[in-house]
Formats: structure tokens, C-alpha cells, sequence
């Protein structure tokens, strides 16, 4: 026998490893594995889930929804008024987080009263909308306000827009932009001939006119065209529209009409603003 010298250790087998390099393969496997399932339910969360914050739709996701709060809107007025749609507002540059800007879209209707009950207009209109949205009337400096929740973080709103005047509006929030907002489109010649024929009576249309648009619930759309044109000061409205249904309104600055389409004229200074709308099935 040959003899060991003082601490000297023999090299181990394979099978004879010492413990603490197994524990530590196995937690390197582990966490690989750990990680890769992370991974995937990341995957699976991002695309099934429902969203916790505004944030983790961007706009072009919030877009549409905010286009069918609108189609909702233009069918739960009914009765209320004669409603218009207005010109989106597409607000840039605001801060989804100190470190990432945004943008905001808001879309409306204006709804021209017969009287100055903002108050029992908007709650027609609340008590017309869906269930899912729980909207309600309230009171916010004191002035009525409608509230509801269109879902995806899209605030729906209602309040007095002045005399005779409810504004109805559907807004995202400040969002990260991602490939932006497209508006849709759809055929308004039918709006377009009727608004032409009434602006022809103030020597046709001074600008262009611009057509607005949103799918109704039901299937089709509300469609809304709309242009100025010049007009005396002191010349009444309502002529130049013609026979028809009763009016909504008729001052000498404002008239407004059911009808399909519905009409809607408003003078500021020496032009007229008009139109002509094509409002979504109640």
C-alpha cells in the first residue's frame, strides 16, 4: 500500500459529485423553465385578458369603441332633440406616463331641444343605453350630467351645451397612440344632395363639406354632413328650408328639424353652419 501524503485529496468519480453542483444545475433548469412559463402567460394575458388600465389599449384598439358609444348615442336620443354629429377632436402630445406621450380622441352630438330641460333630455337618453353601461344622471356644479362606461376605459358623457343645446361625447382618455386613429367612412351622398340644396338657397356652401360617420348597433350607420355658408344677418332660417316636419326649433339663429335626414342650422356672424343628419334606428 502506498502511502497518501498529508491533504491530499483523491479525484471523485462522476457518480460521487459533490451535492451543492446538482442543487445548483437544478436551479438553473428551474428557472429557465420558471421563465419561459412567465413567458407565455405573458403571451396568453396580453391577448385574452381584459385590460386592468386605459394604458394597455392604444388608440387605434379604443378608436372603434369610441365609434359605436357614438352609434349608441345617436339610437338612444329618440325624441330628445335633433342630433348632429360633431367633428372629432384628436388632442396630441398629452403624457401616458412621465416618460411616454399620448393622444386623446373625443367624439360627440349635438341635440338641439325644444325647450331648456337638459335635465329630462338626458336622462331619455340614459335611460336608453345599455345595461352593460350603467349610465346615470347626476348633478356637477349645478348642472346636470350624464356618466356612463362604454367599456375599454371609454368615457361616455352628457351635459348642457347652452340654451336648447345637449352635448353628447365619447372620449378615450390620453392613450398611447400605437397606429393611430382612423375614422370610418361610409356613403352620405343622400346627406351631401340634401345640404347642398339647402345652402344653395345662401349662394352654395363656402368651404367644404365634411361628412361624418359612426356604425349604428343595429347594423348601418348615422351619417352626418356638414358645411357654412354666408347669410344676412337679419334673415330668418326657416325658409330656406323649405316644408316639413314641425320644428324643433325656429329663432332667428338657430332651427332644427326631424326628419330622415334631420336638420340643423345655427347662424354665427354672418354665415350659418348646417347639417344634415341620417341618425341611428331607435
Amino acid at each position: 500500500m502506498s502511502a497518501v501524503p498529508p491533504g491530499y485529496a483523491p479525484p471523485s468519480r462522476p457518480d460521487q459529485q459533490p451535492t451543492g453542483s446538482r442543487r445548483q444545475r437544478w436551479l438553473v433548469v428551474a428557472t429557465v423553465v420558471w421563465a419561459v412559463l412567465l413567458a407565455g402567460l405573458t403571451w396568453w394575458s396580453v391577448r385574452n385578458d381584459p385590460p386592468t388600465v386605459k394604458e394597455q389599449r392604444s388608440l387605434d384598439q379604443a378608436g372603434p369603441v369610441v365609434d359605436r358609444a357614438i352609434g349608441e348615442l345617436s339610437a338612444a336620443i329618440g325624441t330628445a332633440g335633433v342630433p348632429a354629429l360633431l367633428p372629432d377632436r384628436l388632442t396630441r402630445d398629452c403624457r401616458v406616463t412621465p416618460l411616454e406621450r399620448g393622444a386623446d380622441l373625443e367624439r360627440g352630438i349635438e341635440v338641439a331641444t325644444a325647450g331648456d330641460d337638459a335635465r329630462a333630455a338626458l336622462r331619455q337618453v340614459a335611460d336608453r343605453l345599455p345595461a352593460r353601461w350603467r349610465a346615470g344622471v347626476s348633478t356637477y356644479d349645478g348642472e346636470p350630467l350624464l356618466r356612463a362606461d362604454a367599456g375599454d376605459f371609454v368615457a361616455v358623457e352628457g351635459r348642457p351645451g347652452g340654451p336648447g343645446r345637449v352635448l353628447l361625447t365619447a372620449a378615450t382618455g390620453c392613450r398611447p397612440v400605437g397606429a393611430g386613429y382612423r375614422p370610418p367612412a361610409a356613403d352620405a351622398a343622400g346627406e351631401s344632395a340634401a345640404l347642398a340644396r339647402v345652402l344653395g338657397r345662401w349662394g352654395g356652401a363656402t368651404g367644404s363639406v365634411q361628412v361624418l360617420t359612426a356604425p349604428c348597433p343595429g347594423g348601418g350607420t348615422t351619417r352626418t354632413a356638414r358645411a357654412e355658408a354666408a347669410a344676412p344677418a337679419d334673415q330668418r332660417l326657416a325658409p330656406a328650408f323649405g316644408a316639413g316636419a314641425a320644428p324643433v326649433v325656429d329663432s332667428l339663429d338657430r332651427y332644427a328639424r326631424e326628419g330622415d335626414p334631420a336638420v340643423l342650422a345655427e347662424r354665427a356672424g354672418e354665415r350659418v353652419r348646417v347639417a344634415v343628419t341620417t341618425s341611428c334606428p331607435a
